[in-house]
């Protein structure tokens, strides 16, 4: 994918280098008060830009929306250039700042692109941490949680499980899958991977955090006594943890209803 996106990234910076030289001529036009060849040279450039735009093989989707927004806008500021020779009060010095917005417009998504490239690692950083690295694919995996990647993180926590059941993070991993449903307020799911955290790991200390976060996705659900013993549970069996201390104040707004 970085390959695809550097191709963009390179081919957005030749249509910006080219219309930045365009906009030079252009504005040497404008000073020799030459408007019929200037807007000639405009649609000219301008045309030339989208095919170079049409020519791009974005394969991320987002970097390929990107693309066509700033087309569509390129094409709207071509009009309304092309427009001023019926436009009697359209000035040189409007179609020079009028070029100059669209220079901006430019760099604008060229650098854009250039922060997902950036971003967006190689498939081989993907595949590397599956093979070898558990902590690796335990930070992605948290990374994609925590920036809304919901499929992508749930992907990476569950091979995390698979291929790391004993690792110290595995219990960490599969209360990950949890929060990925939960996140996506899909409670019921959400809240059989917690009880797995208890399956599996028994010992492990993310079970006062799946406690508490089934005892909430069973009140999301309407579940209220699945809930309520959930929540009693923790405080019994974890009364000093930070889990336990949520529970109670659910305990105490439920009584309170």
């Amino acid at each position: 994918m970085s390959r695809g996106l550097s191709a963009t990234a390179q081919g957005t910076r030749r249509g910006a280098r080219a219309l930045a030289a365009l906009t030079l001529v252009v504005a040497l036009g404008v000073a020799s008060g030459c408007a019929a060849p200037q807007l000639t040279l405009i649609r000219s450039g301008l045309d030339s830009l989208r095919t170079v735009v049409d020519t791009l093989k974005a394969r991320d989707s987002l970097t390929y929306a990107l693309l066509l927004d700033t087309r569509r806008e390129l094409a709207e500021q071509r009009n309304i250039l092309l427009s001023t020779r019926a436009s009697t009060g359209t000035t040189n010095q409007e179609i020079i700042d009028k070029m100059g917005w669209m220079q901006g417009k430019l760099d604008e998504a060229m650098g854009r692109i250039q922060q997902m490239s950036q971003r967006v690692p190689p498939p081989t950083a993907v595949v590397a941490p599956v093979q070898g690295d558990p902590n690796q694919l335990y930070d992605q995996a948290s990374q994609d949680l925590t920036q809304g990647r919901y499929g992508l993180a749930l992907q990476g926590f569950r091979d995390f499980v698979k291929r790391f059941p004993t690792a110290e993070l595995a219990d960490n991993a599969q209360y990950g899958v949890g929060e990925c449903f939960f996140a996506q307020s899909r409670f019921d799911s959400a809240a059989v991977e917690y009880a797995r955290v208890e399956t599996g790991w028994p010992q492990g200390d993310r079970v006062p955090a799946a406690l508490y976060k089934t005892g909430l996705s069973r009140e999301r659900l309407g579940q209220n006594d699945a809930a309520k013993k959930a929540f009693e549970d923790l405080v019994k069996r974890f009364p000093d943890s930070g889990e336990a201390q949520l529970a109670r104040e659910r305990l105490g707004a439920t009584r309170r209803r």
